[in-house]
């Protein structure tokens, strides 16, 4: 599975490496995902989401339900 956040759909960033002598190598900011399990009462079910931190939080803050609505609008959750 790819490293994307299924509710906001955070992907990972492409930037340089930067040395001490100013040296630039590619490297890439990857977003913090974890792998988490909600329970969806309207439909009596658990689901399994690769959520970002900042996804949790959101969560958190306006329900799963909301969230998830919102999400499939913008064309991002996978379930």
């Amino acid at each position: 599975m790819a490293r994307v956040c299924q509710i906001t759909g955070k992907r990972p960033r492409v930037g340089n490496n930067v040395s001490h002598a100013n040296n630039k190598t590619k490297r890439r900011f990857y977003p913090n995902l974890q792998k988490k399990r909600f329970y969806l009462a309207e439909e009596d079910r658990w689901i399994t989401l690769k959520v970002s931190t900042s996804a949790l939080r959101t969560i958190n803050k306006n329900g799963l339900q909301a969230v998830l609505k919102k999400a499939a609008e913008n064309g991002n959750v996978l379930v």
